[in-house]
């Protein structure tokens, strides 16, 4: 560690192995395109500002051009035992520029810098994260106007309740990921302020311009406070809780998937390229890639929790414990991009056992509901209807009976004198998902207004 930043103040230097374990570059070494930027916005400002002779700006700037350019090509490695990235950048000028590049750091500490890279970096990344989930969302979105009409059972408690659509059940799951959306779209515009020239916390007695560097970067402006600026890390916990959101919903949605193609439930067949087989069992054709994204919620989750852990003790400002942030919330955003890839494969890929999904209402009297509904058109007190309707079920299966529509009207009319003929027309799985067109309900013709409600949604934002 011989170019470390703060090399004055101490006479003696962490050893080898206490120099690894307090170094970041393994983790922070993807910022270094930001951190580039960063310096040349900030020399451009001195520069401006007289504050460093323009000279000695210009002669910065096209050095860490030069240094972007050699990064991105591969001319230039990163030095992996080097503190963090922001060393390493500022090493490099130096070893080429000498006492020119030693002006690179005027007005500006680690901790600010370190924050604006942060910055920097997820206006890039968050942006792909919802470039995915648009895709992801557009896939659901088809999927579930094909299955518009197509009947499936709705589940509650994992036990058959009502008669659906699986197009309805597909936007219920883009009605998740739709609001996702917009979590990550605010986290991006609370990302919109520019932390440099606040210092290590309390800004510089240089005549710094905040305003020019934070136009310069793009940003609405610059931070409000810089003790706040160096301190607050909200966003990361804001995008952490964004990412673990997002994954528990896929992880549900994997749940259902990996259900239905269960050999009880045959309701999917998930194709040969989003599955596995067994080293052991021939036969196998396991949802791995479905459980494997359920699996990872937990990473986001985990990550989550240790954002939160590591800031609720920390005293206002900069501390080192700040180093920490960086990794759990890379890991989140990688987990989540690599996730929508793989679940907007499958979903895209799967084939519906649709006749098998519409099978499966009958039986289970998902009709009862409807039984009781028809009855309170009739006049009668919902729960009176209720038990009414409960009875003729307890009565269907004590007789063996596995509908509604297997019992006499006579039969019927022991439990409610209100049963008429016009009953049985009533309680077909089609007829009850066609009776449920208020909006929200599975109705074909609603589900297909809410498919375009929510591609009219994204439209708007993308």
């Amino acid at each position: 560690m011989a170019n470390v930043l703060w090399a004055g103040r101490l006479k003696e230097k962490p050893e080898a192995e206490a120099s690894a374990f307090q170094s970041s570059i393994a983790v922070d070494k993807r910022l270094a395109l930001d951190d580039i930027r960063g310096s040349r916005a900030h020399t451009a400002m001195l520069g401006r500002q007289g504050i460093i002779p323009r000279e000695t700006a210009a002669a910065l700037d096209a050095e860490l051009e030069r240094i972007a350019g050699e990064l991105e090509s591969g001319v230039l490695k990163i030095d992996e035992t080097a503190e963090d990235i922001h060393s390493f950048i500022e090493a490099v000028l130096t070893e080429r520029l000498g006492d020119t590049g030693r002006a690179v750091h005027a007005g500006r500490s680690r901790n600010d810098q370190v924050v604006l890279d942060f910055r920097l970096y997820l206006r890039r990344a968050v942006p792909e994260i919802l470039t995915e989930l648009a895709e992801t969302l557009r896939v659901l979105l088809d999927r579930a106007e094909e299955h518009a009409a197509s009947i499936m059972p709705g589940y509650t408690h994992l036990l058959r309740a009502q008669p659906v659509t699986l197009g309805y059940h597909l936007v219920a799951w883009c009605a998740g990921l739709e609001r996702d959306y917009g979590r990550f779209s605010d986290a991006l515009a609370r990302l919109d302020e520019c932390p440099l020239g606040a210092g290590a916390l309390a800004g510089s007695t240089l005549p710094l311009d905040r305003e020019a560097v934070a136009r310069d970067l793009g940003f609405g402006g610059p931070t409000l406070n810089s003790m706040d600026s160096v301190a607050d890390r909200d966003f990361a916990l804001e995008l952490a809780a964004a990412c673990a959101i997002l994954m528990t919903h896929l992880s549900r949605f994997c749940e259902d998937l990996v259900i239905w193609a269960s050999e009880e439930f045959k309701f999917i067949d998930l194709a040969e390229k989003w599955s596995t087989g067994s080293s052991i069992m021939p036969q196998k054709k396991n949802p791995d890639f479905a459980e494997l994204i359920r699996g990872k919620a937990a990473r986001t989750a985990g990550n989550l929790t240790t954002l939160i852990t590591l800031l609720k003790g920390l005293p206002y400002a900069y501390d080192k414990d700040l180093q920490e942030d960086k990794e759990a919330l890379f890991d989140s955003l990688d987990t989540v991009r690599s996730c929508l890839r793989m679940f907007r494969g499958m979903a895209d890929s799967a084939v519906f056992n649709i006749e098998r999904m519409e099978a499966a209402c009958t039986g289970g009297f998902l009709e009862a509901t409807d039984a009781a509904e028809y009855l309170v058109r009739k006049g009668l007190p919902f729960r009176k209807a209720h038990e009414a309707a409960a009875q003729v079920v307890r009565d269907c299966a004590a007789a063996g009976q596995r509908t509604i529509a297997e019992r006499s009207l006579p039969e019927l009319k022991t439990r409610s004198g209100l049963f008429e003929a016009d009953l049985y027309a009533a309680l077909s799985p089609r007829a009850g998902v066609e009776a449920r067109n208020l909006p929200g309900g599975p109705a074909p013709e609603e589900v297909r207004r809410q498919i375009a409600e929510m591609r009219k949604k994204m439209e708007a934002v993308s």
